[in-house]
């Protein structure tokens, strides 16, 4: 009998807004974690749409973002909804805040990453801050879907820096 493959791990970045660090882990997680993971992304207080500037560096990238939307946390927060086994909080204000109850008792992190969001200028001179959160983020994903996740203990666990990690192996 062939062997099955193990569900994906449910995976959800939330930041305040949802417009661009959230949605740019959850379809880097997408696309690098192969099927192994299914990232999902969500805000406190969502703006609603995603940042036009996440949405070309997704598309420049290659990497296939169809259905990307700006959700709330409360999408997340439901009986029945999805069950997490990390909630990974990727703006410092969302770190913060008192997050919803959620269920399964996921392993937790921090990437604080600067909000691209939050540049001011033209374009052109925003598209710096997109191109080096895309990268943080990147970087850290790679790391974290390396991580020998089968080891970790899921309660009241906390999942150390993927780029700590990789550097004590």
């Amino acid at each position: 009998m062939p062997q099955s493959r193990p569900r994906p791990l449910n995976v959800l970045f939330l930041c305040t807004g949802d417009s661009a660090r959230g949605t740019l882990a959850e379809w880097l997680l997408n696309h690098w974690g192969e099927g192994r993971f299914r990232a999902h992304s969500a805000g406190s207080f969502p703006t609603g749409r995603v940042n036009p500037h996440a949405l070309e560096l997704l598309a420049k990238m290659k990497i296939p973002a169809e259905g990307v939307r700006s959700k709330s946390w409360d999408e997340f927060a439901v009986p029945g909804s999805v069950e997490f086994e990390f909630i990974i909080t990727v703006c410092d204000n969302a770190a913060g805040e008192i997050c919803p109850v959620w269920p399964g008792h996921p392993v937790t992190a921090h990437w604080g990453v600067e909000d691209p969001a939050a540049a001011t200028g033209t374009d052109a001179q925003k598209l710096p801050a997109f191109r080096a959160a895309f990268r943080a983020l990147e970087h850290r994903i790679r790391n974290f879907v390396n991580l020998p996740l089968a080891t970790l203990d899921r309660i009241g666990a906390e999942l150390p820096m993927a780029d700590d990690a990789i550097r004590a192996r």
